[in-house]
């Protein structure tokens, strides 16, 4: 049987969405059943219409889901991915976090593999703060942290054994083949580690 993924982001422009789209690969190469989500939109509809790249990401990813506490009960692995707000997850991400203390009281969040990843829009810009960050919810959750660490060649390259990351200068540039890469072996890493523990349950 796959085992089941929930890869769940958060993205105004774009940037951590192409890189979601690559976790996403990377775990269905490896066998996974996915569900892809994105958090549910804070900001205000000014704030949004006034950012061209903004409204027009928003318009194109109309049709995805929005994640609930049920894909997170659902799944045997979670990867969540978010912008860097000042070196923390952006707004959204964390109010998902938040909401997830109905699961978390239950202690349905026990044993679940998780990991994540991040985009910042300048260099050094706060990428692993945000990825621990989110650990630090993991650890809460009573789940089970796998990064992709330097367990792949393409690690070296990308420079972040944290998790999956990408610099988009501002807004300028889409994630690059190195950072699809990360992001695929993290889908990879981490649907093949649920795979064994999975199995070791059994």
């Amino acid at each position: 049987m796959a085992v089941k993924v929930a890869i769940i982001y958060y993205s105004a422009t774009g940037t951590t969405y192409e890189l979601a789209k690559a976790v996403e690969e990377g775990a269905k190469n490896a066998g996974a059943e996915v569900r892809f989500r994105k958090v549910k939109e804070l900001a205000p509809e000014e704030a949004i219409n006034s950012n061209k790249g903004w409204a027009a990401h928003r318009k194109e990813t109309q049709n995805i889901n929005e994640a609930t506490l049920e894909d997170l009960e659902w799944a045997d692995a979670i990867i969540i991915g978010s912008p860097t707000r000042y070196g923390l997850p952006a707004a959204q991400v964390k109010q998902f976090m938040d909401m997830t203390g109905p699961l978390w009281g239950q202690g349905k969040l026990i044993n679940k593999i998780a990991s994540s990843f991040a985009t910042t829009a300048t260099q050094h810009g706060g990428q692993e703060t945000t990825i621990t960050a989110m650990n630090n919810v993991f650890y809460h959750w009573g789940s089970i942290i796998v990064a992709p660490s330097y367990a792949d060649p393409i690690m070296f390259q990308s420079g972040n054994p944290y998790g999956a990351s990408f610099t988009s200068n501002n807004g300028e540039l889409n994630p690059d083949e190195t950072a699809k890469a990360a992001a695929r072996f993290q889908g990879k890493r981490v649907t093949e580690v649920t795979a064994q523990f999975v199995a070791g349950k059994k």
